[in-house]
């Protein structure tokens, strides 16, 4: 799979580029599913949050509204319930998994629950697109101030990189530079602080940031 983990998503020129390079063709040609299941698991976030995402409305005209061939939807929590067999072409048949906010430790949960986590492995070609904790859900951990799910047992996620990352630098009050700074080392592995301007490309193994924004790597 290959991943463009971002913040706020695909927010300028240089990351929109890299989107249709990942896609290999147009955007318009392109059909995606929108992951909303994290949105559930914050406080912060409701109906009207998913509605906004599924319906690509402001502010997800950076994401959902980019203008996909197709979008459709895939709830995790559903899957269990209707089997492998009518999910798993829906996934396969798809271009690219755009994957939104909410909470990664929940998220993480219903992505093992639901097996798409054990599907992602056998699709080298498939796109992921993550927002805040639709991409932090990708990494070892997600540090203890970003766990917002409280059946949550810590702060471990997927581990499909080996690294953490911090979103939404400078946005809100609490995500400043020396808070980041705090995290990463309370993580204790290496680690991106990025803003809503910055993407961080992943393909077999290859890291790269992708940025007109700020951003800031942290070593273990």
């Amino acid at each position: 799979m290959k991943l463009l983990l971002t913040s706020g998503g695909v927010t300028n020129p240089s990351i929109h580029a890299e989107l249709v390079e990942l896609l290999g063709k147009p955007i318009a040609e392109s059909h995606a599913l929108c992951v909303p299941t994290a949105l559930w698991g914050h406080p912060m976030c409701g109906p009207t949050s998913v509605r906004g995402f599924v319906a690509a409305e402001p502010p997800w005209e950076h994401f959902s509204g980019l203008g996909w061939a197709s979008l459709g939807v895939l709830e995790l929590t559903a899957l269990p319930s209707i089997g492998a067999e009518r999910w798993v072409p829906w996934v396969r048949d798809a271009d690219v998994l755009l994957v939104d906010g909410g909470d990664a430790t929940y998220l993480c949960h219903w992505m093992r629950e639901s097996g798409l986590a054990d599907l992602l492995p056998s699709l080298p070609g498939t796109v992921w697109v993550g927002v805040s904790a639709g991409s932090m859900v990708m990494t070892p951990r997600i540090g203890k101030s970003f766990v917002e799910w409280p059946a949550a047992p810590d702060d471990r996620t997927l581990g499909v990189v080996d690294f953490a990352i911090f979103p939404h630098l400078d946005a809100f009050a609490t995500n400043t530079l020396p808070e980041a700074e705090r995290w990463a080392a309370d993580v204790g592995i290496p680690a991106y602080a990025i803003d809503e301007q910055t993407a961080i490309k992943v393909v077999d193994g290859s890291v790269e940031v992708v940025s007109e924004g700020r951003w800031v790597k942290f070593e273990a």
